[in-house]
């Protein structure tokens, strides 16, 4: 209803607008004439009819004149130079000549008058937004002259309920230095972030650059830390151009966004290879990276997801929230089952047949296998030989296990875990028809138990925030790209491999605690950060191959080590015994076996056998 109103209001004014051209015109070259001359009644009627045809054909009707633009006066040009020259065109088929100054001066005042309606509303728009009081609205610098910066400014000024008031620009492009941008000083680059903070009285800065990398974005809030400005982004740019959200969604700054390193492309077409129309099974399917990884397959049109877990309410999360956005039709199923029963995983991979395991199911945290290692062997290594062995003889394809930077020169019972799975998944390799590999990464940002979320819940409750050494570093990489790497490696492996991905450089955790303070509003001094010591099985720093592990680059940012094995017999005899041992025993016995210190009755066992 409304919009069939504002269609007739339009279409009336341009009418009047077009005759009054008409006979502006006709006054001016022809004052003698009469007005119902049979040539300017055709004339009017034909530039009326075609200016109404055009103005539809070029949306004239449905612009929001409000916002009213360079592309929107070449529209007006556009169909008004077409309803002249149809006119123009009339006149000669019947007269057999053209009024040619007639219609120039018509074409003239038509463009005036239409123009100058249309843009006359934008002017007493801006006009009405001049008389808003900016003294209750933020002050804001907007980071980035671009594209992105100007509309960033266009909506915070034309709207009146925004609470952000723009005032000047920042940008590197030394092009732009001391020019306007929506009537906005660009007052120079980052460099001056600080300086321009203080001088305009800033209170909020957004950085509208969508397609900003990680080390830019850590450089430029380097700058604004140095302010009191409260700092936030524009979406990111594949959001933006989905249609997701709008260039005014303005997010806060995530530590996240600052960590770690530019992701990795996919070879898609090769993923796709041996997922598409397949049957894939996850396990550990509602944790961190198990959840990741069956939201990644899910892209790659897989017929079948088996979602396998241990909790129930997690497994009974990831199969909601994947079914809730099935656009391909996926059948999912799910089970819940415990690696560690042997039994029960050779009966649900012989039920399923899947073509592909992504194995994720495991314990990780560092200080609680120190105190329960008979747990880690338990779950990361007879849970893994289970489902390792159950993938080899039911036919598997691809099998890819999970493993962790942690497995390299392990000082922790869960790290040396992981290296003994990643033992049994080579071995097993050997002389299985499936395709066996493993996958190490540094700490995922934002999975459960890892030092993110510990900051933040000590951030909600005042501080302090723990560290355990001012020198500890650590790798790290998103959720999402972990879980890509997963995906990559199937599609690379072929059999025995342990892929790594370059992460960059590593990050002191100290770094991390103090810019997740300063992300949050807070200072140092209102936190405080607090040193507790190393735990027990942690190291300073993480390594992602030993010396002993050939890494050869087969991908870009991806790498592959060929690890040395440890006799099978020696891994064996540890599941057999390990119930029987002292916690001091079993956990010697678990980092002899990782390092591949074989005791000498253990040798003698394996010349026996041979």
């Amino acid at each position: 209803m409304l919009y069939s109103k504002r269609l007739a209001s339009l279409m009336m004014l341009d009418s009047i607008i077009v005759l009054t051209s008409i006979y502006i015109c006709r006054f001016i070259l022809m004052p003698n004439e009469s007005v119902f001359s049979p040539m300017i009644m055709i004339s009017s009627l034909t530039l009326l009819l075609s200016h109404h045809l055009l103005a539809h054909v070029y949306k004239l009707y449905k612009r929001v004149w409000r916002y009213s633009s360079v592309g929107e006066l070449i529209s007006i040009l556009k169909a008004v130079t077409m309803s002249i020259l149809i006119t123009a065109l009339v006149q000669y088929a019947i007269n057999h000549d053209v009024y040619y100054r007639a219609m120039v001066i018509t074409w003239m005042m038509h463009i005036i008058l239409l123009g100058g309606l249309r843009f006359s509303w934008r002017v007493y728009q801006d006009q009405t937004m001049a008389m808003v009081d900016y003294s209750t609205k933020k002050r804001t610098l907007i980071i980035g002259g671009g594209a992105a910066g100007a509309m960033v400014a266009r909506q915070l000024k034309h709207n009146p309920k925004a609470e952000l008031h723009p005032v000047a620009f920042v940008d590197d492009d030394p092009l732009k230095n001391k020019l306007e941008v929506m009537q906005l000083p660009v007052l120079g680059g980052r460099e001056r972030i600080e300086e321009v903070v203080r001088e305009l009285n800033i209170s909020n800065i957004i950085i509208a650059i969508p397609s900003l990398n990680k080390r830019e974005l850590t450089e430029i809030m380097k700058e604004c830390s140095k302010t009191t400005a409260k700092t936030q982004i524009v979406p990111m740019l594949e959001d933006l151009l989905s249609g997701k959200v709008s260039v005014s969604e303005f997010r806060n700054i995530q530590v996240e966004d600052l960590l770690g390193r530019e992701p990795v492309e996919l070879d898609s077409e090769a993923i796709s290879l041996y997922l598409k129309g397949n049957t894939i099974l996850v396990t550990g399917a509602g944790g961190s990276i198990g959840s990741e990884i069956c939201r990644q397959v899910t892209n790659f049109n897989p017929a079948r997801m088996i979602l396998l877990g241990h909790g129930e309410n997690s497994i009974y999360n990831i199969e909601m929230e994947l079914k809730s956005s099935n656009l391909h039709h996926i059948e999912y199923i799910t089970e819940i089952a415990d690696v560690q029963d042997r039994e029960k995983i050779f009966k649900l991979i012989e039920k399923h047949k899947p073509n592909v395991v992504f194995h994720a199911a495991a314990h990780k945290h560092v200080p609680l296998m120190e105190r329960n290692p008979e747990e880690a062997i338990k779950n990361n290594v007879i849970g893994t030989k289970n489902v390792a062995e159950a993938a080899d003889k039911h036919g598997v394809d691809t099998f890819i296990m999970i493993s962790s930077d942690k497995a390299v020169n392990p000082t922790s019972v869960m790290g040396a875990s992981k290296r003994i799975a990643e033992m049994i998944v080579q071995d097993i390799s050997r002389e299985s028809k499936t395709t066996f590999a493993a996958v190490r990464f540094g700490n995922v940002l934002g999975s459960r138990g890892s030092v993110i979320p510990l900051f933040k819940a000590q951030l909600q409750k005042g501080g302090p925030i723990t560290v355990t050494h001012p020198d500890m570093v650590r790798y790290f990489m998103t959720i999402p790209e972990a879980s890509r790497l997963v995906l990559q490696a199937g599609a690379l492996a072929k059999g025995g491999e342990i892929f790594v991905l370059d992460m960059g450089e590593p990050v002191k955790i100290v770094d991390l605690a103090k810019n997740l303070i300063r992300l949050s509003g807070f200072t140092e001094e209102e936190i405080g950060i607090e040193f507790t010591g190393i735990r027990p099985g942690e190291k300073l720093f993480e390594e992602l191959l030993n010396e002993n592990e050939i890494a050869e680059q087969i991908y870009s940012k991806i790498y592959v080590g060929k690890a040395t094995l440890n006799p099978t017999i020696v891994i064996d005899k540890l599941i057999d015994e390990f119930k029987e041992l002292s916690l001091l025993q079993l956990h010697q016995e678990i980092m002899d076996i990782a390092h591949n210190r074989l005791r000498q009755e253990t040798r003698n066992e394996m010349a026996v056998v041979q």
